[in-house]
């Protein structure tokens, strides 16, 4: 295990000149160790040594490996154990680069949100406006589909019904958008236009379309330009449809169906199943630059922002907006973000209201319910203070909102 807390900023100079002599992800510092003591009245101080159980107790929920990244104002906090490769042994560290799932989706809503701000396109105007003829309802509006209220099915049930062999079967097939939408116009819709939430990738698939047609750049080259060089994101690539995530990484694995069954390294593959719904590689640190741009209003006009925090109800203590997911946490506070599920990796990526304070936090494993409802804690002791206590393997087990509801998720453990 490794965990440190470092101070940033002019005021603490002396603090961060010692801290720099020892690489940062070596420094010697006891969990829960605090760097800054939270102002009197302000939120309570992240709960470092609880986040670092979390982490723990997913590792022995069978994910090989954990790590999150907390950044709060001045201070940095962060934590990693267990390994990156289960094949070399080599630690996990906040300085590896992942796949984030649908934590893709955010970058996909703001590009479409920026397009609005520039007048190229309206919320409430339909889909088919903008892509004629590509979906059967002229009632389906882009609001709709970057709110999961489109009734567009999730053309994921049927090709992950069978986790490993349905991943086996896509691993290094190149999808076009067209292909995947037809996939799921094949299929009964799951309600009306503007109906209730109803998660589906073919929603940010449509999304992907409409930035590509309505840039006339390709979704890599917007969120190229847009936000990963204007936040200057050294981690964050679009990767689809090379199969080679570059630089230093967390292998994944995925958690086969049968129980007892080793895990399955998916590291290498084109992702062009999710594309513009969740072919997004980052880091820690990157995901949480992005977050604190997003909420802190650098990304889009504060009306566009104000659009993307429109919630609709989306399950026990959560809402979803336009790209965006809301969770409301025991001791009151709400968090915003998404989760994102992709093979080999499940990642959490939240930040509070203002964007001061945000989590990001990696398990390199998937499809292992009981890992997935466990990372859930990193948000409580990243957001509310207090040491949360590892879920028991054999509590009920949350609906991962970032799986479509006909795919099979695994209770766990499994440390094959």
């Amino acid at each position: 295990m490794v965990s440190a807390t470092v101070v940033r900023g002019t005021a603490v100079a002396a603090a961060l000149a010692s801290l720099l002599a020892v690489p940062a992800h070596a420094a010697p510092r006891e969990p829960g160790t605090p760097a800054v003591r939270a102002s009197a009245g302000g939120p309570p101080e992240p709960d470092v040594k609880g986040l670092w159980n979390v982490l723990r107790a997913v590792r022995q929920q069978g994910a090989p490996g954990a790590m999150a990244r907390v950044d709060d104002g001045d201070s940095v906090h962060w934590a990693a154990t267990g390994v990156a490769d289960r094949g070399s042994g080599r630690a996990i560290s906040n300085a590896d680069r992942f796949r984030i799932g649908s934590v893709t989706k955010i970058f996909s809503a703001v590009v479409l949100l920026q397009l609005a701000d520039e007048r190229k396109l309206k919320l409430d105007a339909p889909v088919n406006h903008y892509l004629p003829g590509l979906l059967p309802d002229d009632r389906i509006t882009v609001r709709h589909v970057l709110s999961h209220r489109s009734g567009l099915y999730d053309y994921t049930n049927d090709m992950f019904a069978r986790t490993v062999p349905g991943f086996e079967a896509v691993r290094k097939k190149v999808f076009t958008y067209r292909q995947l939408v037809d996939r799921s116009l094949d299929k009964p819709r799951t309600t009306e236009p503007g109906g209730a939430y109803s998660y589906s990738n073919t929603n940010f698939v449509v999304a992907g379309m409409l930035i590509e047609k309505l840039s006339g750049h390709s979704v890599r080259t917007e969120y190229q330009r847009r936000i990963i060089d204007a936040l200057q994101l050294g981690d964050t690539f679009y990767l689809h449809p090379g199969t080679k995530i570059p630089g230093r990484h967390a292998r994944g694995y995925l958690t086969p169906d049968t129980a007892g069954a080793k895990l399955v390294d998916a590291t290498e593959q084109t992702a062009s199943w999710a594309q513009s719904a969740g072919a997004i590689i980052s880091s820690t640190r990157d995901l949480n630059t992005f977050l604190s741009a997003l909420l802190g209003g650098r990304l889009t006009s504060r009306a566009q922002l104000a659009q993307m925090q429109q919630w609709v109800p989306a399950g026990a203590s959560q809402a979803y907006g336009l790209g965006l997911r809301r969770r409301d946490l025991s001791c009151g506070v709400s968090v915003y973000g998404h989760t994102g599920a992709v093979q080999g990796y499940y990642t959490y990526a939240f930040g509070s209201k203002d964007g001061r304070r945000t989590v990001a936090a990696l398990a390199n494993t998937s499809n292992n319910g009981t890992v997935l409802n466990s990372m859930r804690g990193a948000l409580e002791s990243a957001f509310c203070g207090k040491e949360t206590k590892p879920r028991k393997s054999n509590a009920r087990l949350e609906r991962h909102e970032d799986i479509a509801p006909g795919i099979p998720v695994a209770p766990g453990p499994n440390r094959s």
